[in-house]
């Protein structure tokens, strides 16, 4: 059998916190790949990471590389390569930056590793997302944009600061574009299945919302320079998780909708079933009136970022 093999490709922040929550949960084999002037970095985080193991126990092994065939056969794809957000930019203007990256990535993706889950970071994300499927023909279930996991976290984690419980007991969902324009589902928020709106007055939660909304932004400022990655490594993580493990999780996140939630031909954050199959299915729900002309007009803004890809 082996080891699993996980390829994470951009050694940057998120990557390099990806490869080392991959050694410390065992989950595989790590290959770090970077363009070429970064072949160093990702080399040296990967042996930094293999010095690391013998002081808490993990055995498996990482690599770093610039050449796409040492990805070969892998299981699982990460994708985080790209520039990341400055003060004052929006996710939308890197996209004429990213998407000549994600272009290039995906045709080598399909190319060494054909068969695997491939889960995509890189901003603007619900059309870098759709750019690599189109690009590399992947069947639908075989790729997926990570958002929703990380914009329902950021939801609870403020949920969780403004009640003082356990962010354990905390649920919630966010859908939509991962951007300012997301959906938090607020009926479905919960802390042990006891309705937020029961514990949090109304203006309170409308300013938690607000927050959600732009906790990206925030990040990002106070940075200086650059924008998350301790959260969304951990969400790609889940997600890779879910797919290697077949823990038939249901993650928001940017799923392709062929008619679901009224939404045909785009990925856009919902509830997607992720077990060994990719993404198994989108799990559909009623929603109120509301909710629904708030995901018709996060799913426009979609559009028209897709539009501007050319694919």
């Amino acid at each position: 059998m082996g080891r699993k093999k996980i390829a994470l490709i951009g050694g940057g922040q998120i990557g390099g916190n990806l490869a080392l929550i991959t050694a410390q949960k065992e989950l595989g084999d790590v290959v770090i790949l970077d363009i070429p002037k970064a072949e160093g970095m990702t080399k040296g985080k990967a042996l930094d990471i293999m010095q690391l193991r013998p002081h808490d126990g993990y055995d498996v092994n990482l690599t770093g590389t610039s050449d796409y065939k040492d990805i070969e056969g892998a299981n699982v794809v990460i994708i985080t390569a790209g520039v990341p957000r400055k003060p004052g930019m929006d996710r939308e203007d890197l996209l004429s930056i990213n998407i000549k990256i994600i272009t290039d990535v995906a045709e080598n993706v399909k190319k060494y590793a054909p068969n695997a889950f491939v889960i995509v970071v890189s901003n603007p994300l619900d059309a870098i997302v759709y750019s690599f499927y189109k690009v590399s023909g992947f069947p639908k279930n075989q790729v997926v944009g990570m958002a929703g996991a990380l914009d329902t976290g950021r939801f609870r984690t403020f949920l969780s600061m403004e009640t003082g419980f356990s962010v354990q007991d905390i649920h919630c969902m966010v859908m939509g574009g991962h951007g300012d324009t997301m959906v938090p589902i607020i009926r479905t928020a919960n802390v042990a299945g006891i309705p937020i709106t029961e514990l949090i007055p109304e203006d309170r939660l409308e300013a938690i919302v607000k927050r959600t909304r732009v906790a990206g932004g925030e990040l990002v400022k106070l940075f200086g320079n650059g924008s998350a990655y301790y959260a969304p490594a951990q969400c790609a993580m889940e997600m890779a998780e879910a797919y290697l493990l077949d823990k038939k999780r249901v993650i928001p996140s940017a799923a392709l909708c062929e008619g679901e939630f009224g939404i045909d031909g785009y990925f856009i954050g919902v509830p997607a079933l992720i077990g060994a199959g990719g993404v198994e299915k989108v799990v559909e729900f009623e929603l109120t009136e509301d909710e629904n002309s708030a995901l018709q007009d996060t799913y426009e803004k979609v559009k028209k970022t897709v539009a501007e890809t050319g694919l």
